[in-house]
């Protein structure tokens, strides 16, 4: 089994489909080895950037066989497990854990059912209690309609089975949880933009959309910290700010899958009830990243960082 602990850039990679719309898993692997090679260190798959809701149960299990397959072990994967329903949510884990290549499973804060906080211990109590595979909290209150606090994190962080989160929430909660959680316990900003901070304060890496195209220079980015070069570090963060912000101008995945499909990567477009950018969104899109107005309508090279290295 791979470990998270020497992981600090992981993907949260996009789902492609054929013209049928159905998985195009030719796509994902050449998508998959391209990012390993150029420095990612993980993933997660059926998150929701991979459109997990409106893939059905086979679905997500046929995923995850190929993409432990296409992994084949070089980097932990972390696998969407998580619901609204927590018997669901366990049997659906314990299935996933049969998988070669699952090294752990993402298990959201349940969207909808709205619990709270005695709820959410509960939830995840029931899900360490009754799973045979480490589990990896997903707090995301923009997509479940609840916030779980920084000291129900730190009181599950005690549990065995679980073993981390995805945190998208602000700096000052990630600083109260890299202080009072269990050592064991990893910790990863959701939120692309904290990549370089997050690292700074202690947490281990981030959970990333952006690094489906600005791998090199995420890459690049936590090499110089690493290095003791702070400045060249903090002016890629600068750089890349702006551009991991675009990615989430319109909902996500559309715009990463509009630039990877530019890129050579036939993505397809995105499942029902999220549809693909029009014209006018991707010159929006295409500005805002910095390129040519119609860049997103024609073929777009594979490094977009020359601008970062001719600054």
């Amino acid at each position: 089994m791979a470990t998270l602990i020497d992981s600090d850039l992981l993907t949260a990679i996009a789902t492609p489909f054929d013209e049928n719309n159905e998985i195009n898993f030719d796509v994902l692997e050449k998508l998959v080895n391209r990012l390993i090679n150029l420095g990612c260190n993980g993933f997660v798959v059926g998150g929701t950037t991979g459109e997990t809701p409106t893939l059905s149960h086979d679905e997500k299990i046929s995923l995850y066989k190929h993409f432990g397959q296409i992994v084949n072990g070089r980097v932990p994967v972390i696998a969407g497990t998580g619901s609204n329903n927590t018997e669901e949510t366990i049997k659906f884990t314990n299935e996933v854990a049969k998988i070669d290549g699952i090294d752990y499973a993402l298990v959201v804060v349940p969207p909808y059912n709205k619990p709270n906080q005695r709820s959410m211990i509960a939830h995840f109590t029931a899900v360490n209690d009754k799973t045979q595979m480490p589990i990896i909290i997903y707090n995301i209150p923009g997509r479940t309609g609840v916030k779980m606090e920084k000291e129900t994190i730190v009181q599950l962080s005690h549990l065995n089975n679980i073993k981390g989160i995805k945190q998208c929430a602000s700096l000052e909660e990630l600083e109260y949880i890299i202080d009072h959680k269990d050592d064991d316990f990893q910790v990863f900003t959701g939120e692309d933009t904290q990549a370089l901070t997050a690292r700074l304060l202690g947490a281990n890496g981030v959970i990333s959309v952006a690094s489906h195209i600005y791998t090199k220079e995420m890459r690049q980015m936590y090499n110089s910290l690493y290095e003791g070069n702070y400045p060249k570090a903090a002016k890629i963060q600068r750089w890349l700010t702006p551009k991991m912000q675009a990615l989430f101008m319109y909902p996500s995945p559309s715009p990463v899958k509009a630039v990877l499909s530019a890129q050579g990567f036939d993505m397809g477009g995105c499942r029902l009830p999220l549809v693909s950018l029009n014209d006018d969104e991707k010159t929006s899109l295409a500005k805002h990243l910095g390129l040519a107005d119609n860049a997103l309508m024609q073929k777009l090279p594979l490094d977009l960082g020359k601008e970062l290295e001719d600054d």
